[in-house]
């Protein structure tokens, strides 16, 4: 099968396009098309074998429901049955738009449409794309998400496209979607009402205008064995092709722990991808990262959340870490579409943060421009467990100055180089309880310890890893006393990475 892709504008809709794609329906044939929420995959909704060319051409499940669209308030009587007044206000108040209500089904709707369930998925969409298309094929079209069953969602025709080409009649190409994420859906079927998949539309929106509506404890939770009664409840959805894990603390811990992490996956030889936000996106270093939006504007958030997934898929990661997102207003949506893409996989980011006993390593020499950088360069080659900030201060330092040319020459000598190195002070910066200061004699350790207390982590660097003696300083020597500097401090830093290495397994 050809798929053909019809561009097409909401503001100026073309009309010839719309009716062929409504043609295709009523023949009972399949037309992607834009909505507010994600790209859905249209077929005759009162068609039982449309319905099944539905699931076929995404994979999806059989006992997966699938919503019905409508573009008229007046078009609810044909398909549902027990119309509370409640939903009647709710459709008033929030029709069209992304909000889906489950009623109890008319004989009109066939078996196939509800995934066996004798009830009924509804709602009508806010993109007049999507409405004239359902009026021009006789209005009623079900509509999954127009993806393969289990992957993100499509938000544009190109993502439908990589999905669903050669299995579908049509797209209808009407750029970037909306919201992101797919509607709310609540269950009229009980009092109160229950959201039984969270979306833009919350609970706190809906009850001014009908009262107390209820969560269904399982939105945010494990998987079930039970027929689901909203699409995308059962099985693992919105689901990239590398394995996702979210990692869950307060924001701190989670940056921390989706760092260290990154770094031993990419360790042992894995391609990982990050999930970071705006506020977060420049602590981290390594990976490939994916800004998904602001925490400031949670909506940026659910507008990018599956079309980062999917750039995921394209740079071809093995294993994506994202951050957690607050439970509230559009929060829950997210995490819970995260949820199911992680297949409910979550770690501790106390755990992981916890397993660090140091984040940042800085060596303590008397003006920077020898000893310290050198001692920070040769830890930067080694082989470690956790991933260390690598720094060097100065306890003298009037202006910033590059390295010592001898210091510069017998690192040179051994393939490495300080040329990118410029002397700083030590300041109140460097003392933190997940900072190890490492000086190079016993004199600059009391300084420190008498200026900031003695219960800051700062040793020297030959009392730390158990050896004797200090690092002399190799100033105004010759060549050869540089080159004793080095050989004397590379021997200290096998054994530094010995030791910090032993804080974690391997």
């Amino acid at each position: 099968m050809k798929t053909m892709i019809r561009k097409i504008d909401e503001i100026n809709i073309d009309k010839q396009v719309i009716q062929e794609a409504g043609e295709i329906l009523k023949d009972g044939g399949l037309v992607a098309f834009p909505t507010e929420t994600v790209y859905g995959l249209g077929a005759d909704a009162l068609n039982e074998e449309a319905a099944a060319k539905t699931y076929a051409a995404k994979g999806r499940p059989s006992d997966n429901p699938l919503i019905v669209h409508i573009a008229e308030l007046e078009a609810l009587k044909k398909i549902a049955e027990k119309i509370p007044l409640s939903a009647i206000r709710l459709a008033e108040s929030f029709w069209p738009g992304p909000l889906t209500m489950i009623f109890d089904k008319s004989e009109a709707v066939p078996y196939g449409t509800t995934g066996g369930l004798n009830t009924v998925a509804v709602r009508m969409p806010n993109n007049e794309i999507a409405r004239e298309l359902i009026r021009a094929a006789g209005g009623y079209v079900s509509a999954p998400s127009a993806n393969t069953s289990g992957r993100p969602s499509p938000t544009t025709a190109e993502h439908v496209r990589e999905d669903l080409d050669g299995k579908i009649d049509m797209i209808l190409d009407g750029g970037s979607v909306e919201i992101g994420l797919e509607s709310t859906i609540l269950d009229m079927t009980v009092i109160p009402p229950m959201i039984l998949r969270p979306g833009a539309i919350t609970a706190e929106m809906m009850e001014p205008v009908i009262g107390n509506v209820s969560i269904d404890e399982t939105v945010m939770g494990k998987e079930t064995e039970q027929a689901p009664k909203a699409p995308g409840m059962k099985y693992r959805h919105y689901a990239p092709k590398a394995k996702l894990l979210i990692v869950e603390g307060n924001i701190k811990e989670e940056v921390l722990a989706i760092r260290q992490l990154c770094y031993e996956g990419m360790r042992n030889g894995k391609k990982v991808g990050i999930i970071a936000t705006s506020e977060t996106l420049r602590y981290y270093t390594n990976g490939v990262i994916k800004n998904i939006g602001s925490r400031e504007n949670e909506k940026t958030i659910a507008r990018n959340l599956y079309a980062v997934l999917r750039e995921f898929d394209e740079a071809g990661v093995d294993i994506i870490f994202s951050e957690s997102f607050a439970v509230g207003g559009i929060g829950s949506a997210i995490m819970n579409r995260l949820e199911k893409a992680a297949g409910h996989l979550c770690i501790s980011a106390a755990k992981v943060a916890g397993r660090q006993k140091y984040r940042r390593i800085v060596f303590v020499s008397d003006t920077d421009t020898c000893r310290g950088p050198m001692a920070a360069e040769l830890l930067r080659q080694k082989e470690l467990y956790q991933e260390y900030v690598i720094d060097s201060r100065g306890m003298v330092v009037l202006f910033p100055e590059p390295v010592n040319q001898k210091a510069e020459a017998v690192m040179k000598s051994a393939q490495m180089t300080m040329a990118g190195h410029t002397a700083e002070a030590f300041s109140e910066s460097e003392i933190d309880a997940e900072i190890l200061l490492l000086t190079m004699n016993e004199s600059q350790k009391k300084k420190i310890s008498a200026e900031y207390g003695e219960d800051i982590a700062v040793y020297t660097m030959t009392e730390f890893v158990g050896d004797d003696g200090e690092i002399l300083n190799p100033y105004g020597k010759p060549l050869s006393s540089y080159g004793e500097c080095m050989k004397k401090l590379s021997g200290l830093i096998d054994k530094l990475t010995e030791k910090l290495n032993s804080f974690t397994k391997k």
